[in-house]
């Protein structure tokens, strides 16, 4: 079903969506269902420049984000500063699922 997502830029992802005339957020036409890295295709992003991607106030690794229309998406880039990873939920997501582990610090 056509549509549209809500589409948010954070960090110097917003500065890209201003310089191309942008609000933030973005309404951005979306006919079907897409995967993350699919999206960035669209959107004319490189993967590189995007760590993690909300989609509903869920944070998906990029290669597990799957978008459909009606859907709010917001764009982190690497380099999120350690406290804010955690309290945004993405702590470890960009990491393959295998690898996730609860770090405990050693004393």
């Amino acid at each position: 079903m056509p549509g549209t997502i809500e589409l948010v830029g954070f960090m110097q992802l917003q500065a890209r969506f201003r310089d191309r005339g942008w609000a933030n957020p973005h309404r951005w036409q979306l006919d079907r269902e897409v995967d993350g890295p699919e999206l960035l295709d669209l959107l004319d992003v490189p993967a590189k420049d995007v760590e993690v991607i909300f989609v509903n106030h869920t944070a998906f690794p990029m290669d597990q984000a799957i978008i459909h229309p009606g859907d709010r998406v917001a764009l982190a880039p690497p380099g999120v500063p350690g406290p804010h990873r955690l309290l945004l939920g993405f702590k470890n997501k960009a990491k393959a699922p295998e690898k996730v582990k609860d770090e405990v610090p050693s004393r």
